[in-house]
């Protein structure tokens, strides 16, 4: 009897051997192991526009609230610094108002995907302590006044359009942007499309040499220009003049309507003009009696194919996030909701997002 049960342990001891020396088979793509881990700790970077700054830092914040181990630092440094430094792969996602340029595509180490994430506008802010109501502005003397034309605050072009206010007798100080920006980018793209002359002689894009002003860096150096120093004009993006209380022109559309920036007027601006395939279009002199003029998508930078997988899994959540749970923070922060009709083409956009053969968003 004993040395049957003998005979009977070493068969499955033997057994057991066997299947322990024989390899493990490789898991198949659909059992293969999330590559981000719930407990595990993640640093993302990302650096560009200063035009969506305000949402971006308030989805950061959320989103961490949510994800502690995730962690996401973004620096305001402009659309150009931006492009710059994710071509330059120094940071793990860009930022930009103005669509990457075949020049600036080409730089990039693969491809490199336009992820249109918010909405919002480029007003102009003023101040002029005298004027209490609405300043309104023709894009003919917006022009003007960026051109050194339209030099005083009385002047009759500004009266025509504005007769019930007390205009002063004073010089307009004009302010711009000095960094290579995206800001400056929707905002000569406007007037360039309203003046030929314009286009012709001063430009568009990210810099261009301005016929006359004083220059500042980012929406915030411009902001608070404007804010300190009377009789001054300035382009900012909408939430930095409403957290700073400056007042904003209304400006007349392509219908011939004087409108201001408000969101419902940003989105009239976006359900006008057709996304195209590739996710980039512009919004600058929208159709649309309710459009306002200045409209612009903000743009996210995010590659294709990450190099780290982690980091590009964890990346793709937050953008998947930000276009979802995100866009309700938008209005709160004076920017648009992107679309429901936009929505869709982008949730297919990052579902392409990969890492190798694998997918990031697989389950999304």
């Amino acid at each position: 009897m004993l040395a049957r049960r003998n005979l009977l342990v070493g068969l499955l001891l033997g057994l057991i051997a066997c299947k322990e020396s024989q390899p493990a088979p490789a898991p198949s793509a659909t059992e293969a192991a999330p590559v981000l881990k719930q407990d595990e700790a993640v640093s993302l970077t990302g650096a560009g526009a200063t035009f969506p700054y305000p949402l971006y830092s308030k989805w950061i914040s959320e989103y961490n609230k949510l994800n502690p181990n995730v962690k996401i630092n973004y620096q305001s440094i402009g659309s150009g610094g931006g492009i710059r430094q994710i071509t330059a792969n120094t940071v793990d996602f860009g930022a930009t108002d103005a669509p990457m340029k075949e020049d600036e595509a080409k730089q990039a180490s693969g491809k490199l995907f336009h992820i249109p994430a918010t909405i919002g506008a480029v007003v102009v802010a003023y101040n002029l302590p005298e004027v209490t109501g609405t300043l309104k502005l023709s894009s003919e003397v917006l022009v003007d006044i960026y051109a050194g034309k339209v030099k005083r605050w009385n002047d009759p072009k500004l009266k025509a359009d504005n007769a019930d206010a007390k205009l002063p007798a004073k010089d307009i100080s004009v302010v711009y942007r000095t960094d290579g920006s995206g800001t400056t980018a929707v905002f000569t793209e406007y007037l360039g499309k309203v003046s030929a002359e314009w286009k012709e002689k001063v430009g568009v894009g990210k810099v261009v040499r301005w016929p006359t002003g004083l220059g500042a860096k980012g929406n915030e150096g411009v902001t608070g220009q404007v804010k300190t120093t009377p009789y001054t004009i300035g382009y900012i993006e909408r939430a930095y003049a409403s957290q700073n209380k400056l007042p904003m022109a209304e400006l007349r559309n392509k219908a011939g309507k004087f409108v201001a920036p408000s969101i419902e007027a940003m989105s009239a601006a976006a359900n006008a003009v057709e996304m195209p395939a590739e996710l980039v279009v512009s919004l600058a002199n929208a159709d649309g009696e309710g459009a306002y003029p200045i409209t612009s998508y903000s743009y996210l930078l995010v590659y294709e194919d990450a190099k780290d997988a982690t980091k590009g899994e964890a990346l793709a959540k937050y953008v998947w996030w930000g276009l979802h749970d995100g866009q309700k923070f938008a209005k709160d922060l004076d920017y648009a909701p992107i679309p429901a009709t936009v929505l869709s083409k982008v949730e297919a956009r990052l579902r392409e997002l990969r890492s190798g053969d694998r997918k990031l968003l697989s389950g999304a």
